[in-house]
């Protein structure tokens, strides 16, 4: 779907398999202003691998989160996994109108999409010129079910939120990967040949995302099984705790004295294992450019001791995601609790900009 810039406020919906978010960005003097935002949990099991499968469980989540932000406005952006989407980049003759494009990949749609056309909901966005052929042009197609897009809209109108844009998860966190690159005062030969290149990792409920970025584009992905679900199962082990308690002690304190030795250390230790190994599988099946720098995000990033000991083992540069740096922030808004909940924030935030950016 597409979306012009716009004026209006946007609100980025980000649904994982633990929480709803929500975060809502306006205009402000030539730049961005965080006007509302929510974080609430979900069930266990409510939503698989970014796919909704209990329906009530996410509205009732969101209608929590709604009403805590105090929306001003009810125009949103949705994602939907990459796993959902399929991307393609495909050559036209340059001489063809957006009508043309569109008429072509509906004839040619069997070559492209490996789905009946009528289940489908697809978007394209020109690249510029072929870089061999001049009488060219590169179309990035996107296409996805459109039960899942159904799946998404359905369950916003449900809370009164108007889906003014459904996009895709990795589009979302380039756009504000190139953001947060943007605002770093060394960046500015961070892309150039030779300078290699910047990973983010995103460290979920489940999974470690880890993702190289080159030129505001991701390039190589790769998930973990590994991520904040562990360390709460590895609580609930060690104290013989319901892991509803395990999870409450983790977020308040309070645990006792052997808790970092006993449960934390072994754990983050484990993460950043799996971090090694996406980095040296990335330099065995795609790594031509060196990763220099590492951008954590998710909720369990900002875990104490992580980035100073990922930063030991690793000899790279580590630094927490703050989409929010360089924005103005409501007088109504908590700047603590935003300031903890930014490195989980970049999707929601990389969704709210589109448009307004």
């Amino acid at each position: 779907m597409r979306l012009k810039r716009s004026s209006q406020g946007l609100v980025g919906v980000d649904i994982t398999s633990a929480t709803v978010k929500l975060l809502e960005l306006g205009r402000h003097a030539g730049g961005l202003r965080i006007d509302s935002y929510a974080v609430r949990p979900l069930r266990e099991g409510a939503v698989v691998e970014r796919r909704i499968r209990d329906k009530s469980e996410v509205v009732d989540a969101l209608q929590r989160a709604v009403e805590h932000a105090q929306l001003r406005s009810r125009r949103a952006v949705v994602a939907v996994p990459n796993s959902a989407a399929i991307t393609r980049v495909v050559s036209f003759p340059a001489s063809l109108s957006d009508d043309d494009i569109e008429a072509r990949i509906q004839m040619e749609s069997d070559k492209h999409i490996p789905f009946p056309l009528n289940e489908v909901a697809f978007d394209f966005q020109r690249l510029g010129r072929h870089p061999r052929y001049d009488d060219q042009q590169e179309i990035m197609l996107v296409a996805c079910r459109l039960q899942d897009i159904d799946t998404l809209t359905s369950t916003l109108d449900a809370v009164g939120l108007e889906v003014v844009a459904v996009d895709v998860e990795g589009f979302a966190l380039e756009r504000v990967c190139r953001a947060l690159q943007a605002s770093q005062d060394d960046e500015g030969d961070e892309d150039d040949e030779g300078g290699g290149s910047t990973a983010l990792v995103d460290i979920g409920a489940n999974l470690c995302a880890f993702h190289v970025l080159k030129g505001g584009r991701i390039v190589y992905s790769r998930d973990s099984l590994c991520g904040g679900r562990q360390l709460t199962d590895a609580i609930s082990r060690h104290y013989d705790m319901s892991f509803d308690e395990a999870g409450r002690a983790k977020r308040r304190g309070g645990l006792p004295d052997d808790y970092r030795q006993a449960v934390l250390l072994p754990f983050v230790d484990t993460l950043i294992q799996h971090i090694g190994r996406s980095l040296q599988l990335y330099y065995t099946s795609a790594g031509q450019q060196q990763v220099r720098r590492l951008i954590l995000a998710g909720g369990s990033s900002a875990l104490p001791g992580f980035a100073e000991r990922l930063r030991a083992q690793s000899g790279l540069e580590a630094t927490l995601a703050n989409p929010f740096t360089h924005m103005r922030v409501d007088s109504r808004l908590n700047v603590g609790a935003l300031a903890a909940d930014a490195p989980a924030m970049l999707t929601a935030c990389g969704l709210a900009m589109r448009a307004l950016s």
